[in-house]
């Protein structure tokens, strides 16, 4: 947005992504400041909107002729208020950025509509960003702040942040930071976030040894949109089931930090050695259906997560 985007005219800001929304406001109140820096900025709430409250916020000053007016929760804009708002939308004060912002749902949605009709105001939305569309939104985050993150790094990122997205950006902030003019690829992720994306894979073994299902799926699907590989899933179950194995039949690590040897003589409990075996050949075929055999690879997974649960319970 340019200053003449939001001076002399309103900006309607719709959804439910808290974080856009903020980010919106934030990028108006910058720009009147950058245009001018003894700007007033000033906030309402739309519930105690008036048109006597609504022409005092944007009347000038003694100091300044320039200002931002933020109201929030236009849902909650009283019904006699509603024809002094729009009166005012439809001819802005022309030194003056107003900033409308809705929560989103159905409430309000007749103020919004006739809003929406008005050649003075633009409308930003900052609907809910879908699992599946983070790789997206991290990618898009690193091409506003100027530079190029892969889609793969991307993945790997939200993998390993999760799907907050203040935590997000920030992370996409980080990388740009300390890349300066470097296209961010899978490697530069896996430096800063790599550890904490293989925790989250061995969360799901973790819940797959010890027997609790709808956790493991649970954080299977969660993963799997998130865009982690069914591979790199797999391996960490693996392993997982290997120091279990080795930890029954008495082969026991040295060194192992407390809490993992912990973690294993819990597992331990629900497992006999042929429920072991048994498990091993069943993450075997999964492996070999991830290379190859196999259409569907979060089946494949889903699969083997049951299946590992009921040797685990057939002992």
């Amino acid at each position: 947005m340019r200053v003449e985007d939001v001076l002399g005219r309103v900006v309607l800001v719709t959804g439910k992504e808290e974080f856009l929304s903020a980010r919106v406001v934030d990028d108006v109140r910058a720009i009147v400041r950058g245009h001018d820096p003894e700007s007033e900025i000033s906030e309402a709430l739309a519930s105690d909107l008036t048109l006597a409250t609504l022409g005092e916020l944007s009347a000038p000053s003694l100091f300044s002729t320039v200002r931002c007016v933020v109201v929030r929760g236009l849902e909650n804009l009283p019904d006699e208020s509603v024809d002094g708002l729009l009166g005012y939308a439809v001819a802005p004060a022309d030194d003056v950025a107003l900033v409308l912002v809705h929560g989103g749902g159905p409430k309000g949605s007749g103020v919004l509509a006739k809003l929406r009709k008005l050649g003075t105001v633009t409308e930003e939305k900052s609907g809910e960003v879908k699992a599946w569309e983070m790789g997206g939104f991290a990618v898009s985050e690193a091409r506003r702040r100027g530079a190029t993150l892969d889609k793969r790094a991307a993945e790997v990122l939200v993998v390993a942040v999760g799907h907050d997205l203040r935590s997000l950006a920030a992370a996409v902030d980080q990388l740009v930071s300390d890349f300066p003019g470097a296209r961010i690829d899978e490697e530069k992720v896996g430096r800063y976030f790599g550890g904490r994306a293989e925790v989250k894979n061995y969360e799901i073994a973790d819940a797959m040894l010890a027997g609790n299902r709808s956790l493991a799926l649970q954080e299977l699907r969660w993963a799997i949109e998130s865009g982690t590989s069914e591979v790199y899933i797999l391996s960490a179950v693996a392993g997982q089931l290997r120091s279990l194995a080795n930890h029954v039949a008495g082969n026991r690590e040295g060194g192992m930090p407390p809490w993992k040897l912990k973690n294993l003589n819990s597992q331990a409990r629900g497992w006999s050695p042929s429920g072991l075996a048994r498990a091993i050949r069943a993450v075997a075929k999964a492996d070999a259906d991830l290379k190859g055999r196999a259409s569907d690879a979060s089946y494949t997974l889903e699969r083997l997560v049951l299946t590992i649960a009921s040797y685990r319970e057939a002992h």
